[in-house]
């Protein structure tokens, strides 16, 4: 075998052999590398939400509570700060604060129980008449026989009835008591110590990590706040305009109708969708269809009026999500979580794409300030 010039045997390449893993790697096209590497990397983004999705619904009393927690800090942090401002001391100023949510919540909850508690008889039998004229409307309009209208109905009821478990229903009740009992517990906790809770935990990080992650927790925190305030005023606003339109056009029961609207407000598009439909389909089965149709034209009228001019002035660019992100986000919630994950969906996507764009900005600042200039010192002048 003859040697090369600088003493090196020459490379023999053997028919048949198989290539490194290197070399067929490299020898891909790079669009299907890149598409691979992404496919990669979706599938473990995808496996990683989809395991932390099971231990929330494994842990679903708890991560409610938290969510809740989370967000009625955020609101009702003005009122502890406006408190703290006047020399109010945190224990008491977190108190006080508690005991005007719960007076809100329990003076509602009479109010509507004491206006609405004796049209419930009445709107039982405008209900029995409205079903039966719209029983007549699908058996005269459509090719529905009586008998398979009524088969159906069955088929729906055995559904229901067959769902309803005595035992689920208590331990049901249980949990949602015990997870309104924690999350008032660590609330009152949150507005009194949460800013010390925070500097703790950014005393633990030390180096960039620390300013990194004090920016974030800032923005995640505005945005939890922004999103949580505005959507209360945009759902009052929603909730004033639609009861107002029951109350003159006469519609039963207009301020129940009025809260579910308001609740309804904190999920965006499907709330606000499926709020108005209970109130038409009310207003059909108490006052006929030209009522119906009413209402629905006043419900649209102020839902459009809130996404496209109030949405935009009270949440300006706090919450930068897309409505289809939105959609998405509340239907994957809703599927993981029912209507809990429908609530906590949005404010938990936007604080998350809030927080993921501040360290991204970081890192960016960072790498700027720390790319050396390529541009050379200029000469210096001569005498």
């Amino acid at each position: 075998m003859v040697e090369n010039g600088d003493g090196r045997m020459p490379e023999v390449s053997v028919a048949g052999a198989r290539p490194e893993p290197r070399q067929a790697w490299a020898a891909l096209p790079w669009l299907v590398r890149s598409a691979v590497v992404w496919s990669a990397c979706l599938v473990v983004v995808v496996v990683g939400l989809y395991l932390l999705g099971k231990v929330a619904v494994l842990l679903a009393p708890l991560a409610i509570a938290l969510a809740v927690t989370l967000f009625l800090t955020a609101l009702l942090d003005p009122v502890r700060s406006g408190l703290r401002r006047l020399r109010v001391p945190a224990a008491l100023a977190a108190l006080l604060t508690l005991l005007l949510l719960l007076g809100i919540l329990v003076g509602v909850g009479v109010l509507v129980w004491n206006l609405t508690a004796a049209q419930f008889g009445e709107l039982s039998e405008e209900l029995g008449e409205g079903l039966q004229r719209s029983r007549d409307f699908v058996t005269t309009t459509l090719p529905v026989s009586d008998a398979q209208l009524d088969r159906l109905i069955q088929q729906v009821r055995t559904g229901l009835g067959g769902s309803f478990d005595p035992v689920g229903g208590a331990r049901t009740a249980a949990e949602v008591a015990g997870s309104t009992l924690l999350a008032l517990v660590l609330l009152f906790f949150l507005l009194k110590d949460g800013r010390t809770m925070w500097r703790w935990v950014l005393r633990r990080l030390t180096g960039p990590n620390r300013e990194v992650t004090a920016e974030a927790g800032r923005a995640g925190w505005h945005t939890l706040g922004a999103y949580s305030r505005g959507t209360m005023i945009i759902a009052a606003i929603d909730a004033i305009g639609i009861g107002l339109a029951l109350v003159v056009l006469r519609v039963p029961l207009a301020l129940p109708l009025a809260l579910i609207t308001f609740l309804g407000g904190f999920v965006p598009i499907i709330g606000a969708t499926v709020a108005g439909t209970i109130a038409v389909l009310v207003a059909l089965a108490a006052k006929g269809p030209t009522t119906a149709l009413l209402v629905l034209a006043a419900v649209i009228a102020v839902q459009q009026i809130e996404g496209n001019l109030l949405e935009p002035l009270i949440m300006k660019r706090q919450v930068q999500l897309h409505p289809a992100v939105i959609l998405v986000v509340v239907t994957a919630g809703t599927l993981i979580a029912g209507i809990a994950g429908a609530f906590v969906s949005v404010p938990i996507a936007a604080v998350t794409y809030r927080v993921v764009d501040t360290v991204q900005r970081h890192r960016e600042r960072r790498a700027t300030d720390t790319t050396p200039t390529d541009t050379p010192p200029p000469p210096p002048t001569p005498a």
